[in-house]
């Protein structure tokens, strides 16, 4: 950035995100830091998704965790890429990456995870491997909108962004669920003290779901709903296909249709993570019936959370919500 004023505010930014982030982990949950980078392995890598180029034809998909992220990732590359299922069967981190996967991971976690077996390039550094993928790319991310690449929040190549967001009764939930697969000992409600993280000018989860919403006017930018996904697919499948300048035949959008079912998902090899389950179970790091897609419903919050905690919920839903337009 030419602005120094404007790249020390966004320094700032990052400190402050980075802070909650962990703060929050510390604070709620007894996951072991030592299986995350560190603090400054995690700036380098925001430094290098700062500067990075970003090209036209790039798709972004963008989420806060568990917001069914992977469910649109499916969809968006299979859109693109007029539904061909057989190209399909390669695993999804490999032709839809994490972005930041490596500012999040230290590499000595990933040779004991992975042992002899060659570390995928894709993890050992995520940043590197989205740079050096042929156009078009295809990347998700879990970054507020404020850390994104420079240019793709400026705007400069019309970079297409597919945002999804979903209840946060029903994301905390499914990121509950999602965390015990990395060590999580909580129970539920101590969790959920990281999602009501706030201080006078940040709240960890509403930062980042307003900070895309308030864009959506964007020509550039579609915010779709898990919610309304499970509703009415069909729709959904029909808006994206449009706004990535596609056309399906109808013969296509009813083998997505079965490609994207909750049975398909759950069973699919490609994008169910189980090889990385199967790992951690062998190496004694999660135990049980532990499933990426696990539930694939709406509202599960009103059987799973107790009355205060809805409450509490609904108290903090009000005061953010208010005035954005965003509801659920």
């Amino acid at each position: 950035m030419s602005n120094v004023s404007e790249y020390s505010k966004l320094e700032e930014e990052s400190k402050i995100y980075l802070k909650c982030y962990i703060d929050n982990i510390v604070k709620h949950s007894t996951i072991d830091l030592d299986k995350m980078a560190e603090p400054e392995t995690y700036k380098l890598f925001l430094d290098k998704i700062r500067k990075m180029e970003v090209r036209a034809d790039d798709i972004w998909v963008c989420s806060f965790p568990k917001s069914g992220t992977t469910w649109t990732q499916e969809m968006v590359w299979c859109i693109s890429n007029d539904v061909n299922l057989q190209s399909a069967q390669e695993i999804l981190p490999k032709r839809f990456p994490f972005l930041e996967f490596s500012a999040l991971n230290k590499v000595s976690d990933l040779v004991s995870l992975f042992g002899d077996e060659e570390i995928p390039r894709y993890l050992l550094d995520s940043v590197d491997y989205v740079n050096n993928l042929p156009s078009p790319r295809f990347i998700k991310t879990h970054l507020p909108f404020k850390l994104l690449p420079i240019k793709l929040q400026q705007n400069t190549t019309n970079t297409k962004i597919i945002h999804i967001t979903r209840n946060p009764r029903d994301a905390a939930i499914s990121f509950y669920y999602f965390a015990k697969l990395f060590g999580l000992k909580n129970d539920f409600e101590q969790m959920c003290e990281m999602f009501f993280c706030e201080d006078d000018s940040f709240s960890f989860y509403w930062d980042h779901v307003l900070g895309y919403w308030n864009k959506r006017n964007n020509q550039n930018i579609l915010s779709l709903k898990y919610e309304d996904m499970i509703k009415d697919l069909r729709s959904v499948i029909n808006e994206t296909t449009r706004f990535l300048g596609k056309n399906l035949t109808e013969n296509q959008i009813e083998k997505l249709l079965d490609h994207l079912s909750f049975q398909s998902m759950k069973k699919n090899y490609y994008v169910n993570y189980d090889a990385v389950i199967e790992k951690r179970k062998e190496q004694n790091l999660i135990s049980g019936d532990t499933l990426l897609v696990r539930c694939g419903k709406v509202g599960q919050w009103k059987e799973f959370m107790s009355p205060e905690m809805i409450e509490k919920f609904e108290k903090w839903e009000r005061t953010n919500l208010a005035g954005t337009g965003l509801s659920f």
